[in-house]
């Protein structure tokens, strides 16, 4: 195996937070090679000790901002 990171999936609804269990929004691939999921008040809570211990980072909480497109029955 070479040092580049394996390519990370995208999180869906099925992938939880390691601390509470809500949705995970963010992966944290470990320099010691496993894998921590993280909501995103968890991440903000612990950042700079995850930075330190992470290989590669997926952050994914810009979906929390983003507004679903309306429905048919919502632009009648």
């Amino acid at each position: 195996m070479t040092g580049t990171l394996a390519p990370t999936q995208p999180l869906t609804a099925a992938d939880r937070c390691d601390r509470c269990g809500a949705q995970a929004y963010v992966r944290v691939v470990l320099n010691s090679g496993g894998e921590l999921l993280f909501c995103a008040h968890h991440m903000r809570k612990h950042d700079d000790s995850i930075r330190r211990i992470a290989a590669e980072i997926q952050d994914e909480t810009n979906r929390l901002q983003a507004t679903p497109a309306a429905s048919d029955d919502e632009e009648r």
